[in-house]
């Protein structure tokens, strides 16, 4: 099967899209990266809590 990545539209404000810019530039990354980063940290977390 074909392993296609997922495109996610997302709306934020203003205020928070420059933090997760100033965010994603102290940690060396996109903001697309951060994002993801983020994400799967937060679903790690998840996962734990839930087993």
């Amino acid at each position: 099967m074909d392993k296609k990545e997922k495109h996610l539209g997302l709306r934020i404000d203003e205020e928070t899209h420059q933090k997760l810019k100033e965010m994603a530039s102290y940690n060396g990354r996109s903001i697309n990266g951060e994002v993801l980063y983020i994400i799967r940290q937060a679903i790690r977390k998840y996962e734990a809590e839930i087993k």
